[in-house]
């Protein structure tokens, strides 16, 4: 089941130290952690008008409050729809994230890896699927789907003997959290190369 950390909606941080650049640099970790479950509590309920919302959460309507919906919209854990905004369940969530869309995640995810972009490309799935907040049994049954599904596979490349050998020996990178990002523009490059 995917789990979900109070992420800072300025730099992500899951703790009271932002970034230096955060919006939120400062703001004490508790005033996140109530933004977000002043929100959860309501969204937990049905779909609601995010006017209704801004008047239906605990204490004051803040800047922190307008951030963390923000995030959870961009992320799609809450999802727009002609009834309001409304929380994904844990499933439908699950579903939504297992395919990357946005670039170059997106790209990755479509085209699969070739050799020279293996490493980078195979970091930055078990990080985004760690970043979106999957169980590493998820983010391991994934990685090796889109290892098979893609051809990346196929292509060669690899040292181990099978996709969940490749996919168990980077567990490293799920349980440090690492960031997905510069990994995955580097093996956009590659695949773009070789797609050219």
């Amino acid at each position: 089941m995917p789990r979900f950390a109070y992420p800072c909606p300025g730099c992500r941080t899951t703790n009271s130290l932002h970034d230096a650049a955060c919006d939120h640099e400062g703001t004490a970790w508790t005033r996140v952690e109530k933004a977000y479950t002043d929100l959860l509590a309501v969204l937990v309920r049905d779909a609601i008008t995010e006017d209704a919302l801004r008047h239906a959460v605990h204490g004051e309507w803040s800047a922190l409050h307008n951030a963390a919906l923000d995030l959870l919209v961009r992320e799609g854990r809450v999802q727009e729809t002609d009834a309001g905004l409304r929380l994904l369940t844990a499933e439908e969530y699950r579903e939504a994230v297992s395919e990357p869309r946005s670039e170059p995640m997106a790209t990755l995810y479509r085209q699969g890896s070739y050799p020279g972009a293996h490493d980078n490309a195979v970091f930055a799935m078990i990080a985004w699927y760690e970043m979106v907040g999957l169980s590493w049994e998820e983010t391991r049954e994934h990685t090796v789907e889109w290892l098979e599904e893609s051809g990346t596979w196929a292509r060669g490349g690899f040292e181990e003997a099978s996709p969940a050998a490749l996919v168990d020996k980077k567990r490293h990178v799920y349980e440090a959290g690492y960031g997905w990002k510069e990994k995955a523009r580097a093996a956009k490059r590659v695949i773009e190369a070789h797609r050219g």
